[in-house]
């Protein structure tokens, strides 16, 4: 029976070794249990191109080649942080780039998946930047710049992100009740994305959910992440690492 496991919001990065450890735990735990791996964003807590090689992230790749060789699959879809992430990195272990936009159907139930970033329309100066960095035409020409200059770009990008945090409503940063209604149609059973680290299952009517992912917290060495089988039951599990 196959397993169906959403993920979201590791940051992972060579300065934080434990979340590095709690996902490749993670690979290993699920490595024989026919899984399909969807990580909904924010993956990675800077990409700065498909180019970029290291040790640490050598070790990540090792582990997802030896998860895929057992059949399982991954899918990802780029986050505010890790939106240069392309298909060239994840041909590097059979995995598939998902739009921005994903519907996935389980047995007759409908599921929407995304990182949850457009959900947050209050937050209109995020919104703006977005528009900006996301364009083709710019992503483009940033691909073309020496790495040296990417990694000074992405430590700035980090910095100004933690910066504005601070000084924003904590509302703001949080969807918006009319951006969720109209990404659930009758037809949408359920809504699956990260973003807010606000991990919980909304119940939006009878027949209709919210499941926000949880954000990997090194200090607490856990995340919410969630399972679905293959008979549609929900599994909301406290991953340690």
């Amino acid at each position: 029976m196959t397993t169906y496991l959403f993920i979201s919001d590791l940051h992972l990065s060579p300065e934080h070794p434990r979340l590095v450890r709690g996902f490749l735990a993670l690979l290993e735990h699920y490595q024989t249990k026919q899984t399909q791996l969807y990580i909904l964003g924010d993956w990675f807590n800077a990409w700065i191109g498909d180019d970029a090689k290291s040790p640490w992230l050598d070790k990540i790749i090792q582990a997802l080649q030896q998860f895929t060789a057992q059949g399982n699959q991954v899918y990802f879809q780029v986050g505010n942080r890790d939106f240069a992430l392309g298909q060239a990195f994840l041909d590097q272990f059979s995995g598939t780039l998902l739009p921005d936009t994903y519907f996935l159907e389980i047995h007759g139930q409908h599921y929407r998946l995304e990182h949850g970033d457009a959900l947050c329309t209050d937050d209109l100066a995020y919104q703006r930047f977005k528009k900006i960095i996301r364009n083709p035409f710019l992503l483009g020409l940033l691909k073309k710049t020496p790495l040296s200059f990417r990694q000074k770009l992405a430590q700035g990008f980090r910095k100004k992100s933690a910066s504005s945090k601070q000084n924003k409503q904590y509302a703001i940063m949080d969807v918006n009740a009319d951006a969720v209604t109209q990404a659930m149609p009758p037809q949408i059973q359920t809504l699956i994305h990260g973003h807010t680290h606000r991990p919980f299952i909304h119940q939006q009517s009878a027949q209709q959910q919210r499941i926000v992912l949880g954000d990997w917290k090194e200090d607490m060495g856990e995340a919410m992440i969630l399972e679905i089988s293959e008979d549609n039951q929900f599994n909301f599990i406290k991953w340690s690492f």
